[in-house]
């Protein structure tokens, strides 16, 4: 089985929401510690990132999973983990949603980034990650088929439920290489 990409931290109940236009601010919560004070600003501007609103044809937003949420996971083992999320239902396949993503990505400036593992599963089976560098800020971009707690689901053989995600670190750097799509 593939690394699971730093986007899919386990979010134990860190995350609060507050509720704006069409977006969830996640208030952030640190255990032990205070990695994800201040970082409002920082989830407002990964909220606006134009791939989580760049769904193809015919996806839509489940059931009571409505806009993008934000969120701030700090285990205190390392730098806290910003990101910003959008749940999809498609009625297409997997490959459609990674090409998709892939032309989207590519327009914006973002890189795929292979898994270098040898056993890693194709890109269809669990999600695809590509990275950025963004005013000085490194960013990864994941698409995930395995989103947590998809409720209610979609019927089955009727669509695939996938999450958009972008997430970074704070201050936006990549000095522990921790921020990159697989480790």
């Amino acid at each position: 089985m593939a690394p699971t990409p730093p986007s899919r931290p386990a979010r134990a109940g860190l995350a609060a929401a507050l509720l704006l236009p069409g977006v969830f601010l996640g208030a952030c919560s640190a255990i032990g510690g205070d990695g994800c004070g201040g970082t409002r600003d920082a989830l407002t501007r990964l909220a606006a990132e134009s791939p989580l609103d760049a769904a193809p044809a015919g996806a839509t937003e489940p059931a009571g999973r409505r806009g993008v949420s934000t969120g701030c996971d700090d285990d205190s083992s390392g730098k806290p983990w910003l990101h910003a999320d959008r749940r999809y239902a498609f009625p297409g396949s997997r490959d459609e949603v990674i090409i998709h993503y892939t032309g989207v990505a590519a327009a914006s400036g973002w890189t795929f980034e292979r898994d270098p593992s040898p056993d890693a599963a194709p890109a269809a089976v669990e999600g695809a990650c590509w990275t950025k560098t963004d005013k000085g800020r490194h960013l990864l971009l994941d698409v995930d088929f395995r989103p947590d707690g998809s409720s209610p689901a979609p019927a089955a053989g009727t669509a695939l439920t996938y999450e958009v995600s972008v997430g970074t670190t704070p201050d936006g750097s990549n000095d522990d290489g921790e921020a990159t799509c697989w480790h």
